[in-house]
């Protein structure tokens, strides 16, 4: 499995970024939220993007810090929904938190989180 987070992988459209917050689907495992929607063809199966809102995080450094730390777990799980999804997703996470976190609990969290889409994506298909 490639753990790396590359150019064709990051969600960059404004199209399916406004999509997600209006068709969207979410999970929420706090201090993260996920909210994803299928999309039509792409080159990769996930596209995802990062947010941190600025309401909790007046100072750029502390979303930066977040937005980074929200990346690098993702990058070390992926392969949880990688592995396991059929079809193609666009995944937008925003952290939710009120403080600054520590690197092991955005991964721990992170990876409950794609676990619980797995769950629900294979409780949809098998419905």
């Amino acid at each position: 499995m490639d753990t790396s987070f590359g150019k064709k992988e990051k969600l960059k459209s404004q199209k399916t970024i406004g999509q997600l917050f209006t068709e969207g689907k979410s999970l929420t495992i706090f201090p993260l939220k996920l909210i994803y929607l299928r999309t039509e063809q792409q080159e990769v199966c996930i596209k995802a993007a990062v947010t941190v809102p600025k309401k909790n995080f007046k100072r750029a450094v502390h979303r930066n810090k977040i937005k980074r730390l929200l990346r690098e777990s993702y990058r070390l799980n992926k392969g949880l929904a990688f592995n396991n999804t059929q079809g193609n997703f666009a995944f937008l996470f925003l952290y939710l938190g009120k403080d600054m976190p520590a690197f092991e609990d955005v991964a721990s969290k992170m990876k409950l989180l794609l676990e619980k889409f797995n769950a629900r994506i294979h409780e949809k298909t098998n419905a």
